[in-house]
């Protein structure tokens, strides 16, 4: 890996390194491609004895057989991460559907991991074919037939034949290809805090729906979790001011019995927000991840569609140069939107979906809802194909 290169020209330059644009970079470097990867800020080193980060993500299975194939999860491995072997969903406990990894014949559902740990774990992959501007930012993109160039604030100029926007929901680089986008922020908020419990590390992840929303629990190794509190955005601010000891109370109060008697030991919150690009690529500019679309995190599966996102973009852009075609053709990028942005819209739609139906309080939806949890409790081929859906399998 190189911090500094006379030659600008690449193949495929990545405006994002996050977990999902580290992912993309480093299957295309593998690849044999010669990849630029731009990125403002790089990823702490790993300490054993660090406090977990607030910003976690569940992985299912299928994104994570790709990250062992690109060699990063096995790096992940040997940091830190926690499997999960059950998923429960519940309005009143006693009524609560649980589906089991047994249940599909897997060992797990997926893992609870910190976004930073997934994130470094690609780039101590990064190898030769992979030079690396950082701490780097883009100020301008200009565009012909035949190539995209991108301008550095630090004066440096790449030019290639694609550009992946892979720099987040608000990404500079969408804006700079002149890509709208369409969506709305929710009148919810989500409170994120990290906690000691008191059990042994726990091999569960569980969703309580309130009319008020939602309340999870995530599991995270030894004997710490992370909570996750979707409440009205006002109530989430007033939550965030609280002192540790102050929240630890609220959430003991607030959270079903199943949570134990927990110790807050930070917290942070950010607002909900629905965001679809209008497409999915504007001449060689190409949009992956969260750029793409941000979606109600629900059920967690946000990085999932990113990675989904990710792999099949890189697919497409390795068979295209195994064909010597051309990697940033409007061909190329069609087959991309026409696969990803039906299935990322499918899935925002259906957590959309469940937001509507737990969000209100009203009898008859009350006991529509009670009745739906009570058949999919007893329905062992509904929890098989719910279980597998989680995983990502088909």
């Amino acid at each position: 890996m190189s911090s500094d290169s006379s030659n600008k020209e690449f193949d495929i330059s990545i405006v994002g390194g996050g977990m999902v644009g580290a992912a993309i970079a480093l299957a295309l470097s593998q690849a044999g491609l010669q990849v630029a990867l731009i990125e403002k800020q790089a990823p702490p080193e790993f300490m054993p004895d660090s406090a977990p980060d607030l910003r976690v993500s569940s992985i299912n299975l299928a994104s994570e057989a790709w990250l062992t194939q690109l060699g990063g999860w096995p790096a992940l491995e040997r940091m830190r991460l926690c499997p999960y072997q059950r998923l429960q969903a519940f309005e009143q406990l006693h009524s609560i559907v649980s589906f089991n990894a047994a249940d599909i014949k897997r060992s797990h559902l997926g893992h609870i991991v910190e976004n930073n740990l997934l994130q470094l774990a690609l780039w101590q992959q990064f190898g030769a074919n992979l030079t690396l501007f950082c701490p780097s930012s883009v100020t301008a993109l200009e565009q012909s037939a035949e190539s995209a160039m991108l301008t550095l604030d630090s004066g440096e100029q790449l030019s290639s034949k694609l550009v992946v926007a892979a720099d987040g929901g608000n990404s500079q680089l969408r804006r700079l290809a002149g890509i709208g986008t369409n969506g709305w922020q929710y009148s919810q908020a989500c409170l994120v805090a990290l906690v000691n419990t008191p059990y042994p590390q726990q091999d569960v992840t569980w969703q309580q729906f309130t009319p008020t929303g939602p309340k999870a629990f995530l599991p995270l190794c030894g004997q710490q979790g992370s909570v996750v509190w979707y409440e009205e955005a006002s109530r989430v601010k007033q939550l965030a001011a609280l002192t540790p000891a102050q929240l630890t109370q609220q959430l003991i109060k607030a959270f079903p019995v199943q949570l134990g008697e927990v110790e807050v030991v930070a917290s942070s919150w950010f607002p909900l927000a629905r965001m679809d690009a209008n497409r999915y690529y504007a001449g060689r500019v190409v949009l992956a991840g969260d750029a793409a679309h941000t979606i109600n995190p629900l059920a967690g599966q946000g990085v999932n569609l990113g990675f989904a996102d990710a792999k099949l973009l890189t697919e497409l852009i390795i068979d295209a140069r195994r064909h010597n075609s051309d990697i940033g053709s409007a061909q190329l990028l069609q087959r991309y939107q026409r696969k990803r942005k039906p299935a990322n819209l499918l899935m925002m739609s259906a957590m959309d979906g469940f937001y509507q139906v737990f969000g209100h309080d009203i009898a008859p939806l009350r006991t529509l809802r009670q009745l739906a949890l009570n058949v999919a409790a007893r329905s062992t081929l509904l929890k098989k194909l719910v279980a597998r859906y989680a995983v990502g399998s088909e």
